[in-house]
């Protein structure tokens, strides 16, 4: 098991905390998802490591902006 940390930028709410669930959820591998719009904080447990860039494109594609914790 492998948790990776990551600062999201421009969520500010539940329907955002949603879109970036949604489009991570598609990532091979992720297990368990805890995004907060109020902390900016997206946290991923996975099977094995996860390619950062595979998980900041996700964040892209939901609208958002994201940093390696």
């Amino acid at each position: 098991m492998a948790t990776t940390e990551y600062r999201v930028t421009g969520m500010t709410c539940g329907h955002c905390e949603m879109s970036v669930r949604e489009e991570v959820e598609l990532i091979a591998g992720v297990e368990d998802i805890r995004v907060s719009a109020q902390t900016g904080e997206l946290v991923i447990t996975s099977a094995a490591e996860l390619d950062d860039a595979v998980v900041l494109a996700a964040v892209t594609e939901a609208g958002y902006s994201a940093v390696r914790a």
